[in-house]
């Protein structure tokens, strides 16, 4: 699924008064950044390839419609993951600008513990609840 970071990477373990985003942890996220957009350009090109092949006319009504509504379904999956791969590309300039670690709404580290359950975040977990009740209360 295009939400999840594969998390065969193994987890930071800071050493004890460690600058928070030094060098090595900023590598640390680069490595899982890279290896998740890798990851999933490779889910985008085989959607591709295989879509090219399986492109069949079905004499059937109910099977081409079923065909189609497969093919939606993939390509509206491979489109967030192309959305994704911005994201992790804003966020890869993000580390580059020295910016990355750091919440957009209050300036207060994010942690490590959260960048890598979600290394596009943006936001401490705090400013994300309130983000988050606003939309609720703004939906109902």
């Amino acid at each position: 699924m295009a939400d999840t970071v594969n998390k065969s990477f193994i987890p930071y373990q800071p050493a004890a008064g460690e600058e928070y985003m030094n060098k090595k942890q900023q590598d640390h996220f680069k490595n899982i950044l890279n290896n998740w957009k890798a990851e999933l350009s490779h889910d985008i090109d085989r959607t591709v390839h295989t879509m090219q092949d399986e492109v069949t006319s079905f004499a059937d009504p109910n099977d081409r419609a079923s065909q189609e509504s497969d093919m939606a379904l993939e390509l509206r999956n491979r489109d967030r993951e192309r959305k994704l791969i911005k994201k992790i590309d804003e966020t890869l300039r993000n580390i580059d600008g020295g910016d990355y670690g750091y919440c957009e709404g209050c300036g207060i580290e994010i942690g490590l513990k959260r960048l890598e359950a979600r290394p596009t975040a943006t936001l401490c977990i705090d400013c994300k609840t309130l983000d988050e009740m606003r939309e609720r209360q703004v939906a109902k």
